[in-house]
This record gives C-alpha cells, sequence and structure tokens, in this order.
C-alpha cells in the first residue's frame, strides 16, 4: 500500500505542473485567445465586397512600418468632388470576423451620414497578412509604411481626396480601444470618436471573461489600457454607445471611460437597456444616436435629415 503523504505530495506536484503548463500556454498563446480572427470559419478566406451593397469603392492595399502588408477598403461618395468634400469614417472593427461581415453597418451610416469610409483589415484579421498583437495594430492603424506606402491614418492623410476630410473614427469592442489609441496619439488629426461597447483594459477583461485565469491576469502582455488613453484626450468630442446587457464586457466599463472622458469637445452617453455585447446596433435608436451626434460634432452646417 503505498505512503499517503508520498501520494499526497504526488499529486501536488503534478497539479503544480498542470498549472505552471496553464499558465505558460496562456502567456505565450495568449493572442489567439484574444484576438478571434479565424471566427467564424472562414473569415480569413473570404471577404465581401463593398459591391455586393452597391457601395462605391476601391480595394486598398497597405504595407505597415513593420513590411506587414494589409488590406482594407475605401468606400467613397459618387463623385470625386462630393468624396473630398464628404467627412471620412475610420472603421475600427469589433473583434472575430472580418471586414466584410461589418458591411452592413458601414452602409447604413455611409447612407446616413452622407460620408466616406475607410475600413481596415489589421494584421491577422481577414485578408492581411500577419498575426494580431498590440502592438502590431497599433502600427497597422498610423504608421508610415517601410516602403514609401503608408498604412491606415498616413493613407487617408495623403490620399488626393481624403487628406483634407474631418476623420471620425469608430470603434467597436476592441476597435474602441483601437479607436481610442489612435485618437490619443494623432488628436490634432481627428475630428469626432465613437465608441461602442469598449472596455477599461485586457487584464481588467479577464476576470470576467475567464475567471480560472484571474490571479494570474498580470501576466498579460496584451493589455489596451483604455482606461489610462482615454484621460489623454484633450478636445475631440466622443460618442459612447453602450448595451445594457453586455455578457462579455461588464457595462461598467463603459460607464468608467465616460466617466474619465474629460475632453472640451464634449462627450454624449447613448445606452440600450437590453442590447448584449454584439447587437447593439440592432437595437432601436442606434443610428439615429450616431446621426444625433454626427449633427452636432461633424456636419459643416445643420441639415433637414441626414438619412433622406
Amino acid at each position: 500500500m503505498p505512503d499517503f503523504n508520498t501520494t499526497v505530495q504526488g499529486f501536488f506536484a503534478l497539479f503544480a505542473v498542470i498549472a505552471g503548463s496553464g499558465v505558460f500556454l496562456a502567456y505565450y498563446f495568449q493572442c489567439s485567445l484574444i484576438y478571434l480572427s479565424r471566427f467564424p470559419e472562414g473569415s480569413r478566406t473570404a471577404v465581401d465586397k463593398p459591391s455586393k451593397y452597391n457601395l462605391p469603392y476601391e480595394e486598398v492595399w497597405l504595407r505597415s512600418s513593420d513590411g506587414v502588408r494589409l488590406h482594407a477598403y475605401l468606400i467613397t461618395r459618387a463623385t470625386p468632388g462630393e468624396t473630398a468634400e464628404a467627412p471620412t469614417l475610420f472603421y475600427c472593427q469589433a473583434n472575430a470576423g472580418n471586414i466584410g461581415h461589418r458591411l452592413p453597418i458601414a452602409e447604413n451610416i455611409y447612407r446616413r451620414c452622407r460620408c466616406n469610409v475607410f475600413m481596415l483589415s489589421y494584421r491577422g484579421y481577414g485578408l492581411s497578412e500577419g498575426t494580431a498583437n498590440e502592438k502590431g495594430i497599433k502600427l497597422d492603424t498610423q504608421a508610415s509604411g517601410a516602403d514609401g506606402r503608408a498604412a491606415a491614418l498616413s493613407f487617408i492623410r495623403h490620399h488626393d481626396l481624403l487628406k483634407d476630410t474631418r476623420i471620425i473614427l469608430y470603434g467597436q469592442s476592441i476597435g474602441g480601444a483601437v479607436a481610442l489609441d489612435l485618437a490619443a496619439h494623432n488628436e490634432e488629426q481627428i475630428h469626432a470618436l465613437i465608441l461602442e461597447n469598449t472596455f477599461l483594459s485586457v487584464p481588467k477583461l479577464i476576470p470576467h471573461l475567464m475567471p480560472f485565469l484571474s490571479s494570474v491576469a498580470f501576466l498579460c502582455h496584451q493589455q489596451w489600457q483604455s482606461e489610462e488613453t482615454i484621460r489623454r484626450l484633450r478636445r475631440v468630442p466622443v460618442l459612447f454607445l453602450a448595451s445594457g446587457q453586455d455578457e462579455l464586457v461588464p457595462p461598467a466599463h463603459m460607464s468608467m471611460l465616460y466617466d474619465l472622458c474629460n475632453t472640451t469637445g464634449g462627450s454624449m452617453w447613448q445606452e440600450f437597456p437590453h442590447g448584449t455585447h454584439n447587437d447593439a446596433c440592432a437595437q432601436p435608436g442606434y443610428f439615429e444616436a450616431i446621426e444625433q451626434f454626427w449633427r452636432q460634432h461633424v456636419a459643416s452646417k445643420p441639415t433637414a435629415s441626414l438619412s433622406q
């Protein structure tokens, strides 16, 4: 009969190995856990085109400063003159899927607000090369390309028709963290910011999404510290779109971001009491809230109805 103490010691040793392996895997593979670019199946190979929704567009290929090739869509107005006069919405997508999945939302804003829409596939998403990570995505959104071509914000600012347009950043979920970081580092180039169901930081989200990893949340190297970043905003107006029944990001995260926002440009809060994390855009009043914000902070002059 085996010694009891030896058996217990063996059990705890095995448990320690398993736990240690779990921590190791969680640390080194956390990007795969956080950035769900391959879900749903086919998201890395099949990307709908704006032409499916009768939208005039240009397919754009960029190269980030570290050489990663990026895919994007630029949806323009009917004529070059209209394109040069219209504001440009920079769409920062939510986690999972690709920019093709977001085209119905882009179309709605495009038609209601009479804007151009620039949609970027972050590295590791859609048809873009590379693997998603915080440092890389930040390069994708703003840095000049190593071969002379420009990534994202630089592309817009050097485009013949877009270079003088007002830029509005629109970010959903993790895209909100992306948009907020971009605005904080380039506020002089950003006209307004729209945030939907985003979070304070990834480490503060872990206890809610993965409570079994709460004790090792400090090992998370994908930070997206929106709680700190939003304090850096000085003048850009911000619209907060918040789902009251968000099952992925605790609604308190959006409330705290709103409270921390001290921009002189003003902030607007719109809550959807029955909305969940992924269906805010289907809630009554969602696009109307964007229209109202657009009228107040983006449109150059009042119009009777932006949605006509």
